[in-house]
């Protein structure tokens, strides 16, 4: 990963964080695009401490503010990526919003703010960087979404989310398709269980939630594994973390939990 550069929405905490983390590590170069420039007490982290950090441990960084809700910055902060480091190698589509409502209970704003991050945004980071993977040696493209399910259970319980995440996992493999004979890599990636994210803290579960989750960092070790995978051939999949990982020699995962003695719970879409 020496000298790739990554651009990553959502990058400001959580799992996007994680990854830049890790990428960092291995020598890459990350373009941190958020909307945090802030900090909020309650989720942590700015586009900024994320740099910080980043740098810290080696790795090239720029801190970009970025809603992708919006084109016109999705545009500016991939310029301004593209003008310090030279290209874009990958882009992880990270950035999400959740709200597990069914249809009464989900206002047109709050749909609107999931359709218009989870699948019009990760649509428009993708279109915009695709000039730029064409031209680089080993391209991907990482999409933080599940395994597409019909089974009955996942559409009635949060139609709305559902809807979202599953258009999310479909450009994931239409891009395999469309961008092959560019050999441009497309997945999917989910994890098997939850993560112990502000979203979980906060909107999903609270601390009895968090201590049956898994760390961040499961998904960043994952993330490194598959960038590093040959673009022409490791496309076209839905992945889960764990699989990956196993596939990849780990045998060990009690390092992930945040509680080793509690039972995990398995993520969403996952039977």
């Amino acid at each position: 990963m020496k000298g790739k550069t990554i651009f990553i929405s959502g990058a400001s905490r959580g799992i996007g964080k994680a990854i830049a983390l890790k990428l960092a590590e291995a020598g890459a170069n990350i373009i941190v695009a958020a909307k945090s420039v802030t900090e909020d007490p309650r989720l942590g982290g700015t586009i900024h401490s994320t740099a910080d950090a980043v740098k810290e441990l080696g790795g090239g960084a720029i801190a970009v503010q970025c809603d992708i809700r919006f084109e016109e910055q999705i545009v500016q902060a991939i310029k301004q990526g593209v003008e310090k480091f030279g290209g874009i190698d990958a882009v992880i589509n990270n950035a999400s919003a959740i709200s597990l409502t069914n249809t009464e209970q989900t206002s047109s704003k709050r749909f609107d703010l999931m359709h218009d991050i989870n699948v019009r945004g990760t649509f428009m980071v993708t279109k915009y960087c695709i000039p730029f993977l064409k031209k680089a040696e080993n391209p991907h493209i990482l999409t933080l979404s599940p395994p597409i399910s019909m089974q009955p259970k996942w559409l009635a319980m949060s139609l709305p989310y559902t809807m979202s995440k599953f258009n999310m996992s479909m450009m994931a493999l239409g891009w395999a398709a469309e961008l092959k004979a560019q050999n441009i890599a497309s997945n999917a990636l989910w994890p098997a269980s939850t993560i112990a994210t502000a979203a979980v803290q906060n909107l999903l579960g609270g601390d009895a939630l968090i201590k049956r989750s898994r760390k961040p960092e499961i998904v960043a070790d994952t993330v490194l594994h598959i960038l590093q995978q040959p673009s022409e051939t490791y496309t076209g999949q839905t992945l889960i973390d764990e699989d990956v990982l196993q596939q990849a020699g780990v045998k060990d995962f009690t390092k992930y939990a945040v509680d080793p003695n509690s039972e995990l719970q398995k993520d969403l879409f996952l039977d």
